[in-house]
């Protein structure tokens, strides 16, 4: 299983807040938003993405998308998400 996430931010504004924040997971980086595009997050003509989930199977189809994201307690929801796909806890 992997985790991460995915910002429309620069390399370095990226480094940053991973730095500030002591993340243990990457922030990856698409400053040109065209991944942010392909998965729909800038829809409705955002220039910021809006703060989705998606989690992933290990054939690579998306399985659920959490649209309804609030940073706070999010990743209280992140392993309940998992269990109700499925997904067993990483060791």
């Amino acid at each position: 299983m992997a985790f991460f996430e995915a910002s429309v931010d620069s390399v370095e504004r990226n480094r940053e807040v991973a730095e500030i924040l002591d993340l243990e997971h990457p922030i990856l980086s698409d400053p040109q938003k065209k991944t942010a595009e392909a998965y729909g997050v800038l829809a409705g003509g955002r220039r910021t993405a809006a703060r989705w989930t998606f989690y992933i199977g290990a054939d690579g189809r998306i399985l659920f998308v959490d649209r309804a994201v609030i940073a706070d307690g999010h990743g209280e929801d992140v392993p309940a998400r998992l269990e109700a796909l499925g997904i067993p806890r990483a060791r």
